[in-house]
């Protein structure tokens, strides 16, 4: 599966601010699952270019690999943008969260 809209749509979201998986899911017309899977499977030069670290889950927490590691890499790159995290790992939504495209509709 080409995911290259996918990872343009994630190179829009500025930094210091967030976006959930289903957020995207909703945006280019794909499942929570391929979403999760698209950023797994980034290979080190995507990675590079697309801010990967800037998608979070719904509950504004960063979601825990099935491969294991990469959670603190993620918190770490978030923190250097001034993403705040509360003290059960939460980021504001309200405050951080990612209003989405200026046209959403370029994306469907």
């Amino acid at each position: 599966m080409d995911y290259g809209r996918l990872y343009a749509l994630i190179e829009e979201i500025p930094a210091g601010q967030v976006a959930t998986y289903g957020q995207l899911a909703r945006l280019v017309g794909l499942t929570l699952r391929q979403v999760g899977h698209a950023l797994a499977v980034l290979d080190s030069v995507e990675a590079r270019r697309v801010p990967w670290h800037r998608v979070v889950n719904s509950q504004g927490c960063i979601s825990v690999r099935a491969e294991g590691g990469g959670e603190e890499m993620q918190a770490k790159r978030l923190r250097r943008e001034k993403v705040h995290f509360s003290e059960t790992g939460r980021i504001d939504m309200k405050v951080f969260g990612w209003p989405g495209p200026f046209n959403p509709d370029e994306w469907r």
